[in-house]
């Protein structure tokens, strides 16, 4: 599951940063200023990314065997500026401790 995290962690950082970019640069620059590059030029790969996104989400809760709820909000969490980023620290902190628990013996 080391690697499921890794991959999580990574493309979760990367969409943060590429959304908290549209939002900060792309929006005030088209909506402001009227001119649209940075969303034209970013935004498909943010799309991409967010992709990209939903698939590590989904290998990890499968792997980590998380309730879909939970699977749902760590996915949804890429979707609101600077959230993914408490996310990808809350969930690294619960699967770290999940790995860390004693397996049940079985008797």
């Amino acid at each position: 599951m080391g690697a499921a995290l890794t991959r999580y962690r990574v493309i979760a950082y990367v969409v943060g940063v590429v959304l908290i970019l549209l939002m900060v640069v792309g929006m005030p620059l088209k909506y402001l200023w009227h001119d649209p590059i940075v969303v034209e030029t970013i935004g498909p790969g943010h799309g991409f990314l967010y992709m990209l996104y939903l698939l590590a989400s989904f290998d990890l809760g499968r792997r980590a065997n998380w309730p879909i709820r939970r699977m749902l909000l760590v996915m949804l969490a890429g979707t609101v500026p600077f959230v993914s980023f408490w996310a990808e620290r809350v969930v690294v902190r619960q699967v770290r401790a999940e790995q860390a628990e004693p397996a049940p013996v079985a008797g």
